[in-house]
Parts: structure tokens; sequence; C-alpha cells
């Protein structure tokens, strides 16, 4: 993951896009506003001008990183399932695979907001904010896959892919990320058993 240098992003993006990839790649302690001017081609101050503080820039990371998570799962990205478990399966090997492969920084990035999100209160309630619309997307997934508890449904299907992301991104699998094939074997497994068809 690299931050964007082109004109054609914003300002805003450019410099959360650049914060991102400093925590994939530096961790919480490189991210500095100095290290995003940097990354970002940007006049030194350019980062504290859009985010005076630490807290601002750590929101404005997790604004980032909810909108970029979004356009993986976006429909143009991965085509909404129009009923039965095997499309939903097919759904959801195929973005948690886009997640695991072509956007695995973004799980590193993540992670890093998490855990600086469970040291700082003013931060864990905006990080909960910004992941809501996930959460509720899961649970009207599973509502409409004919779930007799989505919301408890829901969190097992979030909890099976947060575990198996945080393995094979940062984890004792990180070597060896499972095929679309294998997903699609796992939800399937799982699927049926919460939705027992």
């Amino acid at each position: 993951m690299t931050a964007r240098t082109t004109g054609s992003a914003a300002r805003p993006e450019l410099i959360a896009d650049a914060a991102l990839t400093l925590l994939a790649e530096r961790g919480m302690r490189g991210l500095t506003h100095r290290a995003v001017d940097e990354l970002a081609g940007l006049p030194q101050g350019s980062t504290s001008n859009h985010a005076r503080t630490r807290q601002a820039l750590l929101e404005a990371a997790v604004r980032r990183l909810a909108a970029r998570e979004a356009q993986v799962l976006a429909p143009e990205e991965m085509p909404v399932p129009q009923g039965g478990t095997e499309a939903l399966t097919d759904a959801l090997a195929l973005a948690l695979h886009r997640c695991l492969t072509a956007h695995r920084p973004l799980l590193v990035a993540r992670y890093e907001l998490a855990l600086e999100a469970t040291r700082r209160p003013e931060l864990r309630s905006y990080y909960d904010r910004a992941g809501a619309a996930f959460r509720e997307s899961l649970v009207t997934l599973m509502r409409g896959a004919g779930s007799a508890e989505p919301e408890r449904h829901a969190l097992s299907l979030a909890a099976w892919c947060e575990g198996l992301m945080f393995s094979c991104a940062v984890g004792s699998y990180h070597s060896s990320v499972p095929t679309t094939d294998e997903l699609r074997k796992g939800f399937g497994e799982l699927l049926r058993g919460m939705l027992g068809s």
C-alpha cells in the first residue's frame, strides 16, 4: 500500500492514505505529522494544517480506512448475492480473498488502529462508530439469508472472518493465504451450521 501522490487525490485523502501506509509499514510509532508530509510529498506542515492533533490524524486514518474497506465490499467490487446460501458463500469468499491478497496492508493498518483504540477512549468511540455500518450490514446479510438469530450469527460470522484475517495477515498463517475455493468451503461449512441449509 503506498500513499497516492497524484494530483487527482484530494489532499485530505492523500494525507489519510499516507497515514494508513505508515501504520502498515512502521506501526503506530512511525505515524507522525512530519512522516505523513514526507510520504505524501507535501510541504512540511501540510498534515498539521489538516489534522492539528494526533487524535485528529488518527480519526482521519480511521475514516479513510472505513471508506477504503467499504470499496472492497462495494457492489461493483463484489456482486451482492441475490439469494441462496451458495451465492452468499461465493460473495463472502471473494471479498475475504480480496482482503487477504490485494488489500492486506489495510488489515495491518486496521489492527494498529484497533489496538490504539484500546488505549484511547476518544479513539475507541470514533473507531466503533466507523465500524457500526459493517456490523449492521452483516446483520442485514444474515437476516436476508434466513437466519433465525441474525445478530448472533452476524457476530459468529464476523469473528470467524476476523480470526482468519488476523491469522493470515499477521499471525501464524501469514505465509499461507487460503484460495478462494478454500474460503468458499469454510464459509459453506459455517453458513450451513448457522442456517441449517
